[in-house]
């Protein structure tokens, strides 16, 4: 285990029996000033070594989407389909063993999941995805895919950036937007936190100037 906080996990989805999840964090001895492929690849090994010491997850087989910042979702079922799904923000699996993979740096990862049919879904939602309502489209896909009721899920934002960091209170509008899709509020977690306030911790794309690391969330059901 490294000397340095290297993984966050939430309350609400460790409760979850069967459930796997994570937030993987900055590291503080990795130089991430420079465009994003080359800060992906040169976190390659700390994303590796975190998911699989830390979560029993091999990271070279999670499942990505490109992260377009539009509001297209991909299922994860298929054995054998793409690691990395063009023009795709968010995903969705009932899988056991099929591990979703979202980067963020100031946007928000939006974990949801189903424990009653064992689905999940992880959605990249930033100022321009929450406008597309892309989280309450992927509450939408979970239930003609699998039958998902919104009253079973369970809702989890990650940290992103907020007010006054950010002129736009992107969470709460993905909170409100959980609540009109059927999900109780008392199943709406969110950590609260904001990227830009702790760069010890996390990336921040705005105070850095587009040239830092991405966090990584993951999600899956373990086989």
């Amino acid at each position: 285990m490294s000397d340095f906080p290297d993984l966050e996990t939430f309350p609400a989805l460790s409760a979850v029996p069967g459930l796997v999840h994570g937030f993987v964090l900055r590291h503080p001895g990795i130089d991430v000033r420079t465009d994003r492929e080359t800060a992906l690849e040169r976190l390659r090994g700390h994303y590796q070594a975190t998911a699989r010491d830390r979560l029993d997850v091999a990271f070279d087989e999670m499942r990505f989407g490109e992260q377009v910042h539009g509001d297209r979702l991909a299922v994860c079922d298929e054995a054998g389909g793409p690691r990395l799904w063009p023009d795709v923000d968010g995903l969705i699996t009932a899988t056991p063993g099929e591990y979703l993979g979202i980067y963020v740096a100031d946007c928000c990862a939006v974990y949801v999941v189903d424990p009653a049919r064992r689905a999940c879904g992880l959605v990249h939602s930033g100022k321009k995805g929450t406008e597309l309502g892309i989280v309450p489209r992927a509450i939408g896909l979970m239930a003609e895919r699998y039958g998902s009721r919104p009253q079973d899920l369970i809702v989890q934002l990650s940290p992103c950036i907020r007010p006054p960091a950010y002129e736009v209170d992107f969470a709460s509008q993905i909170r409100r937007d959980c609540e009109a899709a059927g999900v109780p509020v008392d199943r709406i977690h969110d950590t609260g936190a904001c990227t830009s306030r702790d760069l010890k911790r996390y990336y921040s794309y705005r105070v850095e100037s587009g040239q830092t690391g991405r966090l990584l969330a993951i999600l899956g059901w373990r086989s």
